[in-house]
C-alpha cells in the first residue's frame, strides 16, 4: 500500500524497512534503560545486543529460506537477501538463540529476559506499523472496524487473494499492534514490581504472544497448509507446548511462592 515511506537525495526509503529499524532502535534503547534501571549495565551488554541483532536477522531469514528456494528459478544468495522471505517467529527464535550464544561467550550469568521482555514489546510495535502499511492486512469481515481498499491500493498489495476493491478486511496489524502495546504497559508498569523471578519476564510475554498470534492467524488470511493450520500456527504448537512445560515446572518446584521473611524476637 505504501512502499516507499519517503526519499532521501532521489533514494527511497522503503516503508517496511524503515519501521523495522525504528523498530530495533526503540528496542535497544528500552533495552538499555532497563538495564541501568536494574543496575546490570556493563560492556558485555553491546555484545549481547549485538548477537540477539545478528542471529534475529538469521533467524528470520533462514526460516523461511525453503519457500524461496522452491519458487526461485536460480536461487543464490544475494537473491536471498534481497528476495527471500522474513518470518517474525523465525526472528524471536534466533534472537533468543543469539542471547543464549552471547551470554556464554562473554561469561555473562545473569538472566536479561527482564531486559528484553519490555524492549521487544515495544520494538514489535513500532515494526508491525511497517508491516500494516505494506503487507497482506486479513480476511473479509463485516466489522465496523474493517478497512475497505481502493482498486489501486489493492493492486499494490502482492500475493493478497482477499484483497479486493470495496471488502472490508481485518486489521490484523493493528490487532497485533494494539496487543504488543499493551504487554508492553503491562510489564513496565505491572509486572515487573510483580515477578520475583529472575527471566521471568520475557517468558510470560512470548507465551502470551505465542497464543495471540494462533488466534490472530485466523483472520491474517496466510496460506493454510495442513488441518487449517498456517504454518505460523504450527510452529506455535510446540513453541507453546515447550512453554507451558517450562511454567509448569517451575509452578511444582515452587519458584513462584512468595518468599516469607522469618521474624525473630530477641530475648525471652
Amino acid at each position: 500500500m505504501l512502499p516507499t515511506l519517503f526519499q532521501i537525495g532521489g533514494w527511497p526509503v522503503p516503508t517496511h524497512g524503515f519501521f523495522v529499524l525504528l523498530g530495533v532502535v526503540v528496542a535497544t534503547i528500552v533495552f538499555f534503560v532497563e538495564s541501568r534501571h536494574r543496575r546490570m549495565l556493563d560492556e558485555r551488554m553491546l555484545g549481547i545486543v549485538a548477537g540477539t541483532l545478528f542471529c534475529g536477522a538469521i533467524g528470520a531469514k533462514l526460516s523461511t529460506l525453503w519457500i524461496y528456494l522452491s519458487a526461485a528459478p536460480d536461487p543464490s544468495l544475494l537473491g536471498v537477501l534481497i528476495d527471500g522471505g522474513k518470518s517474525i517467529l523465525g526472528g524471536l527464535a534466533g534472537a533468543y538463540l543469539g542471547a543464549v550464544i552471547a551470554k556464554r561467550l562473554l561469561g555473562y550469568r545473569e538472566r536479561t529476559g527482564d531486559l528484553f521482555a519490555p524492549a521487544v514489546a515495544l520494538g514489535m510495535a513500532v515494526g508491525r506499523v511497517g508491516c500494516l502499511l505494506t503487507e497482506q492486512i486479513g480476511t473479509p469481515t463485516d466489522l465496523p472496524w474493517g478497512i475497505t481498499l481502493s482498486a489501486d491500493l489493492a493492486a499494490r498489495i502482492p500475493n493478497c487473494p482477499y484483497c479486493v476493491p470495496g471488502v472490508r478486511l481485518h486489521p490484523s496489524f493493528v490487532y497485533e499492534i494494539i496487543f504488543h502495546l499493551i504487554m508492553f504497559g503491562l510489564i513496565w508498569w505491572w509486572l515487573r514490581p510483580r515477578i520475583f523471578v529472575k527471566g521471568e519476564l520475557l517468558k510470560i510475554y512470548l507465551i502470551a504472544y505465542a497464543v495471540f498470534r494462533f488466534l490472530v492467524e485466523y483472520v491474517r488470511g496466510n496460506e493454510v497448509i495442513w488441518q487449517g493450520l498456517t504454518r505460523s500456527q504450527i510452529f506455535l504448537i510446540p513453541s507453546t507446548i515447550v512453554l507451558l512445560l517450562y511454567f509448569i515446572r517451575q509452578f511444582w518446584r515452587g519458584a513462584y511462592r512468595v518468599p516469607v521473611l522469618e521474624v525473630t524476637q530477641a530475648g525471652g
